[in-house]
């Protein structure tokens, strides 16, 4: 058969024949009975050529081979090792059953033949042995075909093929020796290890074991690093895999060959420093693995943190600082990706230990005028136009300042104001500046033309040197800021400029009117969150803050504002129970009492409290973590993240700005625990305000006056009596005051009016706890009565159809009687006609008529009295019943006149 006729079924297929699949079915069995049963070698030969060429490029002969091609294909395989011709012909066979067919589209929910067929493979006994055992062979193709068939195999069924090489002995000795093969086989097994070394942690182990760190590194050395194409991509990518939540592998790398081998792949080499895509992605593929090493391995490894210490303490002493600062600092023309994942890198290396933090902050950058390197990495927050960079910078301070108060000391005291014209002078002369300076200088740099973009992003740095340090907290504090311009008036606390910034970012409008979206999304959160942290434990903060009438007044503003976002809301009311409860002023109208009442009186403590539960229930609140999640790279993801543009527009299409990643950083797990702390802190203050008010008494009562004529046995008496009295009404205000705050803090504020806890006519704790008592009596007795009410109409639905039931029997009687009568009447004028027709002499013929209408009529009646006897049986026995459901339904307020005429009524025609 020549292979013209072997095409037919490809037309038929393409053009709808019916008999195309059976034409390709037989053809494919022919062409295996060839190959199987054939006598000369070079028909066979022929016969596999054919077979090949059919199978990749018609799915029917695709599926029509993997009905009943594979065992006769193992077949050659196995038994024809020595000619290597028909070995070849059968693996490239195989490697074309397993591959799709790329220009034939798939209809939906049809069979994809190469599935069905790496599964059935997948599934012959001693098949994947037998293909492995090939990988010994001389011939290279025989060896390329053997990996792709592999690799075909782990894409589409990965367990099975996992299992299997594990029970082979040597398996995957025979994969690594393909690492030291010829170009092209050494690709083909660095794509097969990479997919087997993914999720299975014996194999890793086993790669690991012989040898994989060696041979990776030298092959990454061998293609020229960073600067090497795909393969080193798929290197790094296998190493990944070896090292990812494996604590044993990251051991045996570090002290067998070290780290020297790694971070030489992140030297750039050359003077200009091109960044090329797939430099980008070994990049950002090197960097993943120095993560992967600083996290330490699996979270349920109970050796993962000495790991980890261990791990970043041996990085940093081996210069890894310099590798990743001149990546994300130094090198502002790489590519945004590469800068952020530096940065991160920079960030979780400090995390957490001290020297690595000290290591950092002696760090200075530049060849001619240095500058400390946290300086730089602050430019960058305060600079760049990249959301994505501003994130990754500000986290290496949220770790250099994290638990390390010496740290945040050391910032705090260079926080020192720059005279007016150096605070506005050109931005590029913040190279002489201090950490502190060019801080403050980004607190006032664009306020004149009310841009607060710069300024909320030094807030977002002033935040994290505040966090949990009161001596900074307390210096900060002390800071005033010039005014922009001479005759707006003096200077001001930072912090009072800050709440400014706060309410200018609500007013903000766009030239159409609109509100600015792009910066209100993060703008006041940031804000929000520094006043937050600078209030928690500082009562002087707290008195600044409310040393402006207006400040109170505009938080109070920003709480009842609807449009606002609910995160937005419920910082506000965040920052407003920190007044209350590290609040230690007694001036009248900034004490806790009076923040308390005023708070009541312009929201209601109702919707204050609401305000704490929709924050809890927002987006960030809800999905807070710990942790900034990374994406794994592989070839399928990693052009994507070397091309990653930074673009803010593209957070912002929906108005929620839910996935914002300024956002996301701002509401972390670290701080979303402690607005939940401080919520339950709010709470029971109100309760202790509540429950001892201020007191109201400034004039010495008339009572405590000693009265003309009075003994002093007497005064004393009688001021006695003044104090107890004071004191039970003292008493019994503070018990009606806590009972009143405790159900507002259980309840979020009930539905009661805003000035109800104070009300006058409030009862007392007693008359309270009895009208509850008294309301589940009623409660109680009011279920027991529905039950019997329930009871009651059941019964009388119940006497309601057996009165229905007795009326009909009735109505038939009646219809019986006087059918009777009827018959009765019939008969009597037959009789009369018999009578006046027969004459005197037929007489005694004639039967007495009358005798037997007299006996008829008392056999019907007699017929009928009992029937009725048996009915006033019936409702003789339930009338007692009756009578006593009826009283119940009166006692209901049910009306039984309708049922009691009705029973009247047939008790009348029963006598009747």
């Amino acid at each position: 058969m020549d292979l013209v006729s072997g095409y037919k079924g490809v037309v038929g297929l393409v053009f709808g024949n019916e008999n195309s699949g059976s034409s390709e079915d037989s053809y494919v069995e022919r062409l295996l009975d060839r190959i199987s049963n054939g006598k000369l070698a070079e028909d066979r030969r022929n016969a596999l050529i054919e077979l090949q060429s059919v199978v990749a490029e018609n799915r029917a002969a695709q599926l029509a081979f993997g009905a009943m091609g594979f065992p006769v294909l193992m077949g050659v395989l196995k038994e024809e090792r020595d000619d290597v011709e028909m070995i070849r012909g059968a693996l490239e066979t195989l490697v074309s059953a397993l591959t799709p067919i790329g220009h034939v589209k798939a209809q939906k929910n049809e069979v994809q033949p190469e599935l069905m067929n790496a599964d059935l493979l997948s599934r012959e006994a001693d098949g994947i042995s037998l293909l492995l055992s090939l990988l010994a062979e001389d011939d290279f193709y025989i060896r390329y075909y053997t990996l792709q068939i592999l690799t075909a195999l782990l894409t589409n069924s990965p367990n099975r093929l996992q299992e299997a090489i594990l029970t082979i002995p040597r398996g995957i000795t025979r994969l690594m020796d393909m690492l030291m093969d010829r170009e092209v086989i050494r690709n083909e097994a660095l794509l097969l290890l990479t997919y087997l070394t993914r999720e299975a942690e014996e194999i890793q182990k086993i790669v690991v074991f012989e040898g994989a760190f060696e041979k990776l590194f030298s092959i990454i050395k061998e293609e020229g690093g960073s600067d090497g194409g795909v393969v080193v991509q798929d290197c790094l990518e296998l190493l990944n895999n070896l090292l990812r939540s494996n604590t044993s592998n990251q051991i045996l790398l570090r002290e067998t060959l070290g780290f020297d081998s790694l971070l030489s792949i992140l030297k750039l080499r050359g003077i200009s420093y091109s960044f090329t895509q797939q430099k980008t992605i070994n990049l950002l593929s090197v960097l993943e693995t120095i993560n992967l090493l600083i996290m330490g391995g699996s979270e349920a490894d109970p050796g993962k943190e000495a790991n980890r210490l261990t791990n970043k303490t041996t990085l940093v002493q081996k210069k890894v600082l310099d590798y990743l600062l001149m990546l994300g600092v130094e090198s502002q023309w790489a590519p945004v990706a590469v800068r952020c994942s530096a940065l991160k890198c920079i960030g979780d290396l400090i995390r957490g230990h001290p020297k690595n933090l000290d290591a950092l902050a002696s760090k200075t950058l530049g060849e001619g005028l240095q500058e400390p390197a946290i300086n730089s990495i602050l430019r960058i927050i305060l600079r760049t136009s990249s959301t994505q960079e501003f994130v990754a910078a500000d986290y290496v301070f949220k770790s250099f300042c994290e638990e390390n108060t010496e740290g945040q000391a050391m910032l705090a005291s260079t926080l020192i104001p720059q005279p007016y014209p150096v605070a506005h002078a050109p931005i590029e002369e913040d190279v002489n500046m201090s950490f502190g300076s060019m801080l403050l200088r980004g607190f006032t740099l664009s306020e004149s033309d009310g841009d607060l973009e710069t300024c909320c992003r030094a807030a977002s740095v002033l935040s994290h040197v505040l966090k949990d340090n009161i001596p900074c907290k307390e210096r900060v504090l002390k800071i005033e800021l010039e005014a922009p311009m001479q005759s707006l008036g003096s200077s001001e606390p930072l912090m009072h400029r800050m709440v400014k910034y706060l309410a200018l970012a609500s007013s903000m409008k766009n030239r159409d009117g609109k509100s600015n979206v792009a910066r209100n999304a993060y703008v006041q959160p940031i804000i929000l969150k520094l006043l937050v942290i600078w209030l928690v434990d500082c009562p002087s903060a707290v008195n600044c803050f409310l040393d402006s009438r207006a400040h109170l007044t505009y938080l109070l503003e920003l709480l009842a504002n609807e449009s606002e976002p609910v995160s937005t809301r419920g910082l506000a009311a965040v920052i407003l129970g920190e007044c209350v409860i590290y609040n230690k002023s007694i001036e009248s109208g900034k004490d806790a009492f009076s923040l308390v009442d005023t708070v009541s009186q312009k929201v209601g403590l109702t919707s204050y409290f609401l305000k704490f539960e929709e924050m809890q229930k927002s987006y960030h609140f809800a999905t807070a973590s710990s942790t900034q999640p990374r994406r794994t790279l592989s070839r399928s993801t990693a052009a994507s993240m070397a091309d990653i543009e930074d673009a803010d527009e593209s957070y912002l299409a929906d108005e929620k700005n839910e996935a914002h990643p300024i956002l996301s950083s701002v509401f972390d797990a670290i701080f979303v625990t402690l607005a939940k702390r401080l919520e339950a802190d709010i709470r029971e203050a109100i309760i202790d305000v509540y429950s001892n008010p201020k007191s109201k008494v400034a004039v010495v009562p008339a009572e405590l006056e000693q009265k003309s004529g009075e003994s002093d046995a007497e005064y004393i008496k009688r001021l006695k009596a003044f104090v107890e009295k004071q004191c039970s009404e003292i008493q019994d205000l503070l018990s009606r005051n806590s009972v009143l705050a405790e159900d507002l803090a259980k309840s979020g504020g009930g539905s009661q009016s805003q000035s109800e806890p104070r009300a006058s006519g409030a009862l007392d704790r007693a008359q309270v706890e009895k009208l509850r008592r008294d309301l589940h009596e009623a409660s109680q007795r009011l279920e027991m009565l529905k039950s019997e009410k329930a009871k009651t109409e059941s019964e009388a639905l119940m006497y309601q159809n057996l009165a229905a039931k007795m009326e009909s029997d009735l109505k038939s009687l009646s219809d019986a009687y006087n059918s009777l009568e009827q018959a009765n009447f019939q008969l009597e004028k037959e009789v009369k006609a018999l009578r006046n027709g027969g004459g005197g002499g037929g007489s005694s013929a004639i039967p007495d008529i009358e005798a037997i209408k007299a006996e008829a009529k008392e056999e019907a009646q007699k017929e009928s009295e009992a029937e009725l006897s048996d009915l006033l049986v019936c409702l003789g026995q339930e009338q007692s019943r009756v009578e006593k459901l009826s009283a119940r339904l009166l006692e209901l307020g049910e009306d039984v006149d309708q049922l009691l005429e009705v029973c009247f009524t047939k008790f009348a025609m029963l006598e009747f």
